[in-house]
């Protein structure tokens, strides 16, 4: 079994990488690969709840981090410094993550087989 990392680094909307790297996800967990899920930069975006992208006439692709348990993925991971600079707080997230500081990140990602970023 490999050990893989997606981070998401990306604004939901407005292009098609983090919906790409939710692909990405659910189909490697679906063929029993061990996922870890690392939101940083924009890409802590994706974890506000209640985003309307049907408005800018985009794709609600969200509420689909809703079924990560369902495929066994319970590693998920923010950026601290980037919830904070967002002005974002654990409360507004759609689903559970531990908030892990920038060292603490790569500590994960050394322990990965594989890194994908989107």
């Amino acid at each position: 079994m490999k050990k893989i990392t997606i981070i998401f680094r990306h604004a939901p909307h407005g292009n098609a990488s983090s919906r790409e790297g939710l692909d990405l996800a659910l189909l490697s967990a679906s063929f029993e690969q061990e996922i870890s899920l690392v939101f940083a930069d924009d890409g802590v975006l994706n974890l506000l709840k209640e985003q309307q992208p049907s408005l800018i006439g985009g794709r609600d692709f969200i509420s689909t981090f809703k079924a990560l348990p369902l495929y066994d993925i319970d590693n998920t991971y923010a950026c601290k410094q980037s919830m904070n600079e967002r002005g974002i707080s654990e409360s507004q997230s759609l689903i559970d993550v531990e908030l892990l500081e920038l060292d603490e990140i790569k500590q994960q990602l050394t322990q990965a087989d594989e890194v994908f970023v989107y």
